[in-house]
């Protein structure tokens, strides 16, 4: 393969937005020499995918229309990653000037929010990237060998930001190709990119709150929801021993600072009452296997108590627990507790996720 990558690298110093020669001799080398020898190594990188292997997609892409600066060709699960603008995958990045092939990590520039995938801010392309890079190192210890930097020389926008939205890289100088093990590289991404789905199918990158609107949407419209969501969601089970382990981390935390607590959650719109010195406080308790605990889903009735009751309530948020199977049962452990005592729910914005629609009473 290294051939032809090189072939596309000398191409690249005549980079035209137009149809030329050159640039249509660029794409058929890409989509019809690359991509075929990354198709024909789906059996080596499937088993390497775990569970996320049965689908894998390879495609490649010198641009739509006009020729972009930056042709590419990648690889992911299907149903983690259907198209270069959602999930992550690894892919294949040419230097602008030809210098050198980045072999990498990417993330799509949308996320799922409200029902639908809306495009990210760069503030969120960024933390993305973070959180996904603290993945490799939790799983592997080591971002190794993907160390180098993700600058390809891109100029145009839309090039640039697969800069901004690449996790890690690591780049081939083009002396460096001919002798250049692509194989092992690509099955270490493989590997990696395991790891982010794995974490991926837990929720572990969505906010509870988007956690929450992906049950709602399935319920009010399946058939819409039936769609791919980047693979994650909890079962029942799953969620009930989440929200078991959210109570008794809150539970322990309240006891701990002197409070007498009592379950709540089955009778009152919030989950525990918190008693100390003759006060009383009421408690909402929400438990996430998320990392990114920035957004959290309420009832109309729990969102009235707290405003009704403004600083005289508290929120607690146990975010990352992990889940555990034995025996077919799921066991929750783990988890980082932020207790928000007199809370404020006005410094929090509110966002309408759902109506309740009625029809008109008909007149007698």
């Amino acid at each position: 393969m290294w051939q032809e990558l090189k072939r596309i690298c000398e191409l690249q110093s005549a980079y035209s937005s137009k149809n030329t020669p050159a640039m249509q001799e660029r794409g058929k080398i890409l989509r019809e020499q690359v991509r075929p020898v990354i198709e024909g190594m789906q059996g080596q990188l499937a088993p390497l995918l775990g569970p996320f292997g049965q689908d894998v997609l390879v495609d490649a892409s010198d641009g739509v229309g006009r020729k972009t600066e930056l042709p590419w060709v990648r690889f992911a699960s299907d149903s983690m990653s259907p198209a270069a603008t959602e999930g992550f995958y690894f892919v294949m990045h040419f230097s602008t000037d030809g210098s050198a092939v980045h072999l990498t990590i990417g993330s799509g520039s949308s996320k799922y929010k409200g029902g639908s995938f809306v495009e990210r801010t760069d503030a969120e392309i960024d933390a993305n990237t973070a959180w996904a890079r603290s993945i490799i190192l939790e799983e592997f210890g080591t971002l190794s060998p993907f160390l180098d930097e993700h600058d390809f020389g891109a100029r145009r926008p839309l090039p640039k930001s697969f800069e901004r939205a690449t996790v890690v890289s690591k780049k081939i100088p083009f002396d460096d190709l001919e002798t250049t093990d692509f194989e092992t590289i690509l099955r270490l991404a493989a590997e990696r990119l395991r790891a982010i789905y794995e974490a991926q199918s837990s929720g572990r990158d969505v906010a509870p709150a988007d956690q929450d609107e992906a049950t709602i949407e399935a319920i009010i419209n399946p058939n819409r929801s039936a769609g791919r969501r980047q693979g994650w969601g909890l079962s029942a089970p799953a969620k009930r021993a989440v929200e078991l382990r959210a109570m008794e981390l809150a539970r322990q935390h309240l006891e701990a600072d002197g409070f007498e607590v009592r379950d709540r959650s089955s009778s009152h719109p919030f989950d525990l009452e918190a008693s100390k010195d003759g006060t009383a406080v009421k408690v909402e308790v929400k438990g996430t296997t998320s990392d990114r605990a920035e957004a959290i889903l309420m009832t109309r009735n729990e969102v009235d108590l707290h405003a009704k009751e403004k600083g005289s309530t508290c929120l607690i948020i146990v975010s990352r627990i992990r889940l555990q199977t034995s025996e077919g049962e799921y066991e929750a452990e783990g988890g980082d507790l932020e207790a928000l005592m007199g809370w404020d729910i006005d410094e929090w914005s509110c966002e309408p996720t759902a109506f309740r629609v009625i029809r008109p009473v008909a007149n007698e």
